[in-house]
């Protein structure tokens, strides 16, 4: 609880306090003998305690030109009572005050749980570095992250974050990576490997390369993401707030017509109508859904970000939930994206002249094809004799190994350099072929592993249509889609040949909204086109964090599963917390408008308090309700 909060709470009790030996009088029948000058003093007294920060508000708001506010209606509301009182004579002076005190109440539980929230995505920014240990001059300088450039050295100790991105040079080390990705398994590194920022060192020493000044680290863009998630709007927040500033002029204008019409027109009795107007002013207050949707978004989004699911704002958290069509790309998505040689059949040249000159075209790539014909060859290549490389991506490389031009790649590379080939119809791996002094050599196999979720990723994304698109051939590709369980499978696709597939998926209206699944660069312009981009495995990789919409900091393709469902729950929670507010509003005016006509009812005399559980209760249980969006469950 804030030190706001803690105040506003002693004036609740205060109030309370002075206000209950008031209300047990008046019960009893003492008060209604008091004359005004008495009663009124008595009353106003706990009512200001309680509620002269209202009157404050209302009054500042309307010097801002924002008249219509839930602070102006209650203040009218409540100060309309007092008037009544003192006017008709008729000692209800107590109801002003209790309509104060439950709105405060509501106004505090409300902070609670807002700050509840807050404090929950808060721990997400606990990533932040504080500092770096930057090694200058043989020394070791504690320096704020920000003041260390790329290059420099850093230490990072056992129990500390790591604070800026680089390449471990010396040491070995687990790290707790459970802040980015929600994983609960550390991360071992040793040296060469990279380390990102916001990880924490769990053992060793490290000393670390920087290879990314801070303001373009891995945490600076994760950081930047959530706390400005809230910028893009859903299209149902933005309608809660167009409605909130039309809502409220018209709720006013009517409770004013409503009180003066009937008994002008008529010949109602004036107290009875200006009381029902009063009291449809503490009804119809929209705070409940103007602070319980934008919290039920802002709770959604940082859940799911504790989860290591990045969601770039609420708009695109309300696309999530409605997609219908999920199209993977299949190497580094699905699988595992590490391959292996499989099979050599080579046309005039054995094995492993074959596998040679193959590994030699591709040694200077860190393509994992590339380096699974490099580990088949299983010697070292002299690279001296590698020149003139071209690799074109998503078809092959062209390079001289010796005097010998040497083309490696796809089918399609060899058809576009005028090469006869052949297919393989043995395995059902991706074929990789090789021409060797402008002749078809031969053909390597290679094959990928699933991921060990990928078959329950695609099981938990049903009844959602999945597609996968790949450039495997044909074979390859429906092997895989088979196994998975794929209701549809595109091969042989390059990078814009994915594009012009989503695009046709898109003509037909039972596939949108669709989501596109990728693994980095190579899938930016397909990401661009889906109508909604996963970036998946996306830790470390700044391309993949700009050309997304949604990105899953880790390699599970079942994330995209619970990203939706959590997308779909938070939802849920928003119309939830609309429909019962309106229901609720709407029932207890009907009410209040029975009350009114039988005003000799027993029940006549409980309309104002009513009407405040109608705006105070409604509004508390929204607010606890939208907190539900913040629990997102590991799997």
């Amino acid at each position: 609880m804030t030190k706001k909060q803690k105040k506003l709470l002693i004036r609740i009790i205060a109030a309370t306090a002075l206000f209950i030996p008031l209300f047990i009088l008046d019960k009893l029948g003492y008060v209604e003998e008091w004359p005004w000058f008495v009663a009124f003093p008595l009353f106003l007294v706990p009512y200001l305690i309680v509620g002269y920060s209202v009157l404050w508000k209302a009054i500042r708001n309307i010097g801002h030109g924002q008249v219509f506010d839930e602070n102006f209606l209650m203040s009218i509301a409540t100060v309309g009572v007092f008037v009544m009182a003192v006017v008709f004579g008729d000692g209800e002076y107590p109801e002003a005050c209790m309509v104060m005190i439950l709105y405060q109440i509501g106004e505090l539980l409300q902070g609670i749980a807002v700050g509840r929230s807050r404090k929950s995505v808060s721990n997400l920014m606990n990533i932040r570095p504080d500092y770096a240990n930057v090694v200058r001059d043989g020394t070791t300088e504690q320096v704020s992250p920000d003041e260390v450039s790329v290059g420099d050295m850093i230490l990072v100790k056992p129990g500390e974050k790591v604070p800026l991105d680089g390449i471990v040079r010396e040491g070995h080390s687990d790290l707790d990576t459970a802040a980015l990705t929600g994983e609960s398994l550390p991360r071992f590194v040793g040296e060469g490997a990279d380390v990102i920022s916001g990880c924490i060192n769990m053992s060793g020493l490290l000393k670390v390369e920087v290879t990314k000044p801070y303001a373009e680290s891995t945490v600076s863009k994760i950081l930047d993401l959530v706390e400005n998630a809230s910028s893009a709007k859903a299209k149902s927040e933005n309608f809660i707030t167009r409605f909130a500033k039309y809502y409220t002029p018209v709720v006013v204008i009517s409770a004013l017509l409503l009180g003066v019409i009937p008994p002008l027109l008529f010949g109602q009795d004036w107290k009875q109508w200006i009381k029902l107007a009063l009291t449809c002013l503490v009804v119809s207050c929209p705070c409940a859904l103007v602070i319980s949707v934008p919290l039920t978004f802002f709770g959604g989004i940082g859940g799911a970000a504790r989860r290591g699911i990045l969601i770039k704002g609420s708009n695109w958290l309300e696309v999530l939930s409605k997609v219908r069509t999920v199209a993977f790309d299949k190497t580094g998505t699905l699988t595992k994206g590490k391959f292996h040689v499989t099979v050599v059949h080579p046309d005039m040249l054995t094995e492993q002249q074959l596998l040679y000159y193959a590994a030699a075209a591709e040694s200077y790539s860190d393509h994992p094809i590339s380096m699974s014909l490099k580990m088949a060859y299983k010697k070292e290549i002299d690279c001296t004799l590698v020149s003139e490389v071209e690799e074109i991506p998503g078809y092959g490389i062209r390079a001289k190994v010796g005097e010998k031009p040497i083309l490696v790649g796809s089918g399609i590379w060899m058809d576009i350099n005028k090469i006869s080939w052949h297919s393989c119809s043995e395995h059902t791996g991706t074929v990789i072929h090789v021409a060797v002094d402008g002749s078809y050599a031969g053909h390597v196999e290679i094959e990928d592993e699933l991921k060990d979720d990928a078959i329950e990723a695609i099981r938990r994304l049903k009844p959602r249509k999945t597609v996968m698109l790949t450039g495997d051939q044909a074979a390859a590709g429906e092997h895989f889609a088979g196994i998975l369980g794929m209701d549809e499978c595109y091969c042989g696709l390059m990078p814009e040949n994915k594009v012009t597939i989503v695009e046709q998926l898109l003509e037909k209206p039972e596939n949108r909204a669709l989501a596109f699944v990728g693994d980095g660069i190579n899938d930016a312009p397909v990401l661009s086109r889906a109508d909604l981009g996963i970036a998946m495995g996306a830790l470390g990789s700044d391309a993949a964090i700009e050309a997304a919409d949604v990105v899953l900091m880790d390699d599970k393709p079942s994330k995209v599963a619970l990203a939706v469902r959590t997308a779909k729950k938070t939802m849920r929670i928003v119309w939830e917390n609309v429909v019962f507010s309106l229901i609720v509003k709407l029932a207890v005016l009907v009410l209040e408008v029975i009350l009114t006509v039988n005003a000799g009812s027993a029940l006549s005399a409980y309309a104002m308090p009513l009407a405040a559980f109608a705006d105070v209760g409604v509004l508390v249980l929204a607010v606890l309700n939208a907190t539900r969006a913040l629990y997102v469950p590991k799997n």
